[in-house]
């Protein structure tokens, strides 16, 4: 068993949010803070408007080998400028790319992508900014090693919206036999819907063990009031599931950008439809190396890419179950919770 279920399972890693304050704010960002030197780092991006930065650094054929941070944001594109803050914090720390023979000299790298959430507490101009980026990142760094992460309508997930229920951070990990961990982080904010209006279940718990439904009559019910949120004519979402994956074990960039890759398997087993043109579903993938594959098994990689698609599915559930509900300007947006009953845990 993993310790946390979290993101923060693989040693090293750590997790900060920050929101933007004011009456009419509903977004914010997350920070996945590497340990001092980096890490292995790739991206996969599948939806057709990605709102994103640096992530061709990330492509195996260019000169970055690793990365310090990573940025999921509010705030669509302007949102990632969120990423300045956290590219200064890290530069004040002589940490990023070194340029020349002076350590001082450095130009960190920080992989981003945003989330579209903008109206969400009814102010347009509202957005995450360099001030928000610099207190995730030392919200991140002020953390213990191994911290819980906080779930649901926090950070980059403050604003979000799955369909027509409130969405958020989600996020969840697994040890494998071989002793490798494989988790994941995932902002939920996606067009799609993560319920099967057939009966009531979360999409993703299909794959999780779980098969009994809510009740008949708490389904009718639930489906009646989501009827009346679409007729109230709230904003619907644009976009947009972001996750990072994240694994101890020993990857090259290239193994990197496969796990990437098929991470993205877990997102369309929680969230239908997915990787749409209105849609910027983007997994980044971290591994920190502390664990060696299997020595002479070609397939040895196997195991990590189905167990980050897994990680990736339940952490869209742990999203949804850990929001909560949220009525503003921007609209009403039930959670799961609010319909169904309880079935989470670290709400927020």
């Amino acid at each position: 068993m993993t310790a946390n279920d979290a993101l923060t399972d693989v040693a090293g890693l750590r997790v900060g949010h920050a929101q933007v304050d004011g009456e009419h704010a509903l977004t914010g960002t997350t920070v996945v803070l590497a340990p001092e030197g980096g890490v292995v780092a790739a991206v996969d991006v599948r939806g057709g408007g990605p709102a994103t930065r640096e992530t061709d650094a990330l492509d195996p054929r260019n000169l970055v080998q690793r990365v310090e941070a990573v940025v999921l944001t509010g705030g669509s594109a302007y949102g990632l400028d969120s990423a300045s803050g956290v590219m200064a914090w890290l530069e004040e720390r002589g940490r990023g790319v070194r340029v020349s023979a002076d350590p001082a000299q450095v130009v960190p790298v920080v992989p981003a992508a945003g989330i579209f959430d903008l109206g969400r507490g009814g102010d347009w101009q509202v957005r995450p900014d360099a001030a928000t980026g610099r207190a995730a990142v030392e919200a991140a760094a002020a953390t213990p090693a191994g911290a819980p992460v906080t779930e649901g309508g926090v950070g980059a997930g403050t604003g979000a919206v799955v369909g027509s229920l409130k969405g958020g951070v989600g996020t969840a990990s697994q040890r494998l036999e071989s002793g490798i961990t494989v988790a994941a982080l995932v902002v939920a904010n996606a067009a799609g819907s993560a319920v099967d209006p057939l009966t009531g279940v979360l999409y993703g718990q299909y794959y999780d063990g779980r098969t009994d439904h809510p009740a008949t009559e708490v389904h009718e019910a639930a489906l009646r009031r989501l009827a009346e949120v679409r007729a109230q004519g709230a904003s619907a979402p644009l976009n947009t599931t972001l996750a990072v994956v994240a694994t101890d074990a020993q990857l090259t960039r290239a193994q990197a950008q496969k796990l990437a890759g098929t991470a993205h398997d877990g997102i369309a087993r929680a969230v239908r439809p997915v990787h749409l043109l209105n849609d910027g579903d983007t997994v980044f993938t971290l591994a920190t190396g502390q664990l060696p594959l299997a020595e002479g098994d070609p397939l040895a990689l196997n195991e990590v890419l189905a167990a980050g698609a897994d990680v990736v599915t339940r952490a869209i559930v742990r999203a949804v179950l850990t929001a909560r509900g949220m009525t503003g300007p921007g609209g009403t947006f039930p959670s799961y919770t609010d319909l169904y009953g309880s079935g989470g845990r670290k709400r927020v």
